[in-house]
């Protein structure tokens, strides 16, 4: 919304037919190509007319023009002001951005001016040299195409080598940590950067061993009890997350998540949340594992009092 009237549709199409017009290659068929494909469908009835009759002064009869440069779009002060803003975010300096330019603008607000209540607080080390060394070693792979190695530490401590090919990297917000989606021929794995510890850039890979498969997701099937606005509060929990709701009565629905077998143990934590709202339908294995925690609150609970 800051941005809609700087540097608009109307702006942008008119600045390429004016680099056309400046070089001398404007023609009426380059003119309606260009305003057909970044202009909107009213505009192929607009912008010749203005243009031909003058309304807008700035091409001649013969198509050529009185401008002697081809039009630039300099920064408003506003778009440097969002841009500083930007950067104080410590996850957009993970990608080296270029800050020229901007060093006399005011940022248009502080990063504190934001509270995220629904943001565990355990993030990654965004800041940290080391985690930036090695997110920009993992980029360097994604551009060039090249195999990387990686060290990482695994859920019970131990460290892992992996040879793989780096095949996207995701973010939570949720969770406000990145993860490093690899690539083999069996099957994708997720990666928390956070727990990788080196990583090196190996040899090109090929066509041929790119080969990625699709995450293999787990299926949550549970039923949900709309009382004192539980639907509105697990669709807005769980947003995130691919998912299908289907009503079954008046107070009744069927909900099915599908989540990355790594969110396991957080998915636990938040259905439990939900208390007595939420039963758990499928899998059993699920089920088994949501007993053994509330046995495991029994007996605490039990031991303090």
């Amino acid at each position: 919304m800051l941005f809609s009237e700087v540097y608009g549709t109307y702006y942008n199409v008119l600045a390429e037919l004016l680099q056309h017009a400046v070089r001398g290659e404007l023609t009426r068929e380059k003119m309606q190509a260009v305003i057909r494909e970044k202009g909107f469908e009213e505009s192929i009835l607009t912008i010749p007319d203005a243009l031909e009759s003058g309304t807008w002064p700035l091409l001649n009869r013969d198509l050529t023009t009185p401008l002697e440069h081809a039009p630039t779009m300099p920064l408003t002060e506003l778009q440097k002001r969002w841009l500083k803003t930007l950067l104080q975010d410590p996850r957009i300096l993970l990608f080296d951005p270029p800050t020229d330019g901007l060093e006399d603008a005011e940022p248009l607000y502080d990063p504190d001016t934001f509270v995220y209540y629904d943001r565990y607080s355990d993030g990654d080390p965004f800041e940290d040299p080391a985690y930036r060394k090695r997110f920009r070693c993992i980029l360097s792979a994604m551009r060039h195409k090249r195999w990387l190695r990686v060290r990482f530490e695994g859920h019970n401590g131990r460290q892992h080598y992996w040879k793989c090919i780096p095949y996207q990297l995701e973010y939570s917000s949720k969770d406000d940590k990145f993860r490093l989606i690899t690539a083999n021929h069996r099957e994708s794995v997720s990666i928390n950067l956070a727990r990788i510890r080196e990583c090196f850039l190996l040899e090109p890979y090929t066509e041929e061993e790119y080969d990625p498969k699709p995450m293999k997701k787990r299926i949550l099937i549970m039923e949900l009890t709309d009382e004192r606005n539980a639907l509105e509060r697990v669709l807005l929990h769980f947003s995130h997350l691919e998912k299908e709701t289907e009503r079954l009565d008046g107070k009744r629905y069927k909900i099915t998540l599908y989540y990355e077998k790594e969110d396991e143990t957080e998915m636990l934590i938040r259905v439990l949340s939900f208390g007595p709202m939420l039963k758990v339908l499928y899998p059993d294995d699920f089920i088994k594992k949501l007993c053994r925690r509330l046995e495991k609150q029994k007996n605490l609970r039990t031991r303090t009092e």
